[in-house]
């Protein structure tokens, strides 16, 4: 898996190059997590977000699904952290 981006063949066969957002540990499950974005907007214009559980030593980087409401409320709380410091890199850098 390149630390940039990575690719998968979606269920039509198609390959679907996803960049990455960012990664990180969480101390409360002890597993690895990845943020990512094929770019595709949803109904709302938004960019489409999606997570998955990964290991870092895997060298074939295969993913696993967030399958626990737990897990998926983490990863909302660390994705809009990122937001937030996102936002205010970016009110720094206009200033």
């Amino acid at each position: 898996m390149n630390k940039n981006s990575f690719s998968m063949i979606d269920k039509n066969g198609n390959e679907v190059i996803y960049d990455v957002l960012f990664t990180f540990e969480s101390d409360e499950t002890g597993k690895n997590y990845i943020v990512y974005t094929d770019n595709s907007r949803d109904e709302n214009g938004s960019i489409q977000v999606f997570a998955s559980i990964y290991d870092p030593e895997d060298p074939e980087g295969h993913l696993e699904a967030v399958t626990t409401d737990e897990e998926w409320n983490m990863i909302e709380e660390v994705l809009e952290r990122a937001r937030e410091e996102a936002q205010r890199a970016k009110k720094d850098l206009d200033e």
